[in-house]
């Protein structure tokens, strides 16, 4: 049975109501420096939020036939959907989250695209102003609340993971509601929706109103990890570094669920920053948990952290299996320290200016085949700097499997090729491995596993 398209015309949700003319001539310019196209895309994945899929291409071509359109009128602006997802409606009716989502995706596309790039003249090869732009993007789309204590948990893990896992992720999720923590995530499926459905119960029960369940993606993403449905903040930031700088700043402490590239990415991430010198009194409680069927995962990136960041890379984190009210504990006991250095600092609870995101960790990594293949990778590299670059590679490995432009570049050169010592593309070898025969670089039965990577050891 074919999905039933709608067609109807959306008033706004929320504080974006009316546009100038400039900026609905750049959502509707078609040309190469337009935003339709983005706009489009952005629009059409926060539509189709209930779609298992991780191929944009898929997407795109299922719903051929969709168009948005802005419409202006003497009250002001109206989308007008052309073939969108009926299962985005309820008895023609667009579910009210979605549309809430819907003008947030119109809001921060041009916010970028104009306050940003066109007139805040950023400095890309200045860590303090790339900082403040990503302020300046979290503070437009009203993401601080400024007199709340440290509650913001940011959960990573997995899109494609199984049942058992996904599970663990709302008990977990559940934990940290009851115990009246807001969740931040990726704002997909698998490990990025459990813990929102979790604490939505959890909040239920506790009474608790004005949940947060924020949402932070870019881009490239968005398309092959809609927004899942209960995300009622949805952010959409510039690029992949600055969506991750976003998830540290804005939020208190991490936990880590098993996932894939992407995952391991963001881990790579986290450590990188908490490795730098400056960083080293900063509290910021960091775990990485799972069922007990998720051991071997946790064993493995574990035992690849000690042999290329060391000892002290695995000082920053703790391990907690298959216990939900464990990980909770440990965390609200970290929000607690948290809460404490900030007043001690003076430092505001809203957002981390203390903590020193090194330039290395903020520059805009294009996967092309030349840059990956010119990433250096050796252990004789600092480790902060070894950290940054094996970053760069997980994220490359994620845009060869579900963004447009990997997917594309794949198609036409190949796979990526990337060069090592070794030793160390020996390690990234096996760990990726597991992550292939797992199931954990792409969304169960969604056919075999073509690598998008060749990693090769050079003398």
């Amino acid at each position: 049975m074919s999905e039933t398209l709608i067609s109807t015309l959306v008033s706004p949700s929320g504080s974006m109501s009316v546009l100038s003319n400039n900026e609905v001539k750049q959502l509707q310019d078609t040309t190469k420096g337009g935003l339709y196209q983005l706009f489009r895309q952005c629009s059409l994945a926060v539509l189709n939020c209930d779609e298992h899929s991780d191929n944009p291409y898929k997407i795109l071509e299922k719903y051929q036939s969709y168009d948005i359109r802005i419409i202006h009128e003497h009250r002001g602006l109206k989308l007008q959907l052309l073939n969108a997802p009926g299962n985005a409606f309820v008895d023609g009716q667009l579910i009210k989250g979605i549309k809430q989502n819907l003008f947030a995706v119109v809001r921060d596309i041009l916010y970028v695209a104009n306050e940003v790039k066109l007139h805040a003249a950023v400095n890309t090869e200045s860590s303090s102003d790339i900082t403040n732009m990503v302020f300046h993007v979290l503070r437009h789309a009203n993401a601080f609340r400024p007199k709340i204590h440290p509650d913001i948990v940011v959960c990573w893990g997995g899109h494609s993971i199984g049942e058992v896992e996904y599970k663990y992720t709302k008990r977990v999720g559940y934990q940290l509601g009851l115990r009246g923590m807001n969740i931040c995530t990726g704002c997909g499926p698998g490990a990025m929706k459990g813990p929102m459905k979790g604490a939505n119960i959890a909040h239920a029960k506790q009474r608790i109103n004005g949940s947060r369940f924020i949402g932070l993606t870019e881009p490239g993403i968005i398309a092959a990890e809609s927004p899942n449905p209960i995300v009622n903040e949805l952010v959409i930031m510039p690029d992949i570094e600055k969506r991750l700088e976003a998830f540290v700043r804005m939020g208190h402490g991490i936990i880590v669920f098993p996932g894939g590239p992407g995952t391991f990415e963001e881990i790579l991430y986290i450590l990188g920053i908490l490795l730098h010198p400056n960083n080293r009194d900063i509290p910021f409680p960091v775990i990485f948990t799972g069922p007990s069927t998720a051991k071997s995962y946790f064993a493995d990136i574990h035992q690849f952290i000690g042999k290329t960041l060391g000892l002290e890379a695995q000082q920053r984190y703790k391990i907690i299996i298959d216990d939900p009210e464990t990980v909770a504990r440990e965390v609200k006991f970290g929000l607690d320290e948290v809460t404490r250095f900030r007043r001690q600092t003076g430092d505001a609870f809203y957002y981390n200016w203390q903590l020193t995101v090194d330039h290395e960790f903020q520059q805009t990594f294009e996967p092309t085949h030349e840059n990956m293949a010119s990433l250096e990778l050796s252990k004789q590299l600092p480790a902060y700097k070894l950290a940054a670059n094996l970053r760069r590679a997980m994220s490359g490995i994620v845009a060869g499997n579900v963004k447009e432009v990997g997917i594309t570049a794949i198609t036409e050169h190949g796979p990526y090729k990337l060069f090592g010592d070794p030793e160390l593309t020996e390690d990234i070898n096996q760990l990726l491995h597991s992550f292939v025969i797992n199931q954990r670089m792409k969304l169960p039965g969604s056919g075999d596993y073509e690598p998008c990577y060749e990693i090769i050891g050079k003398q």
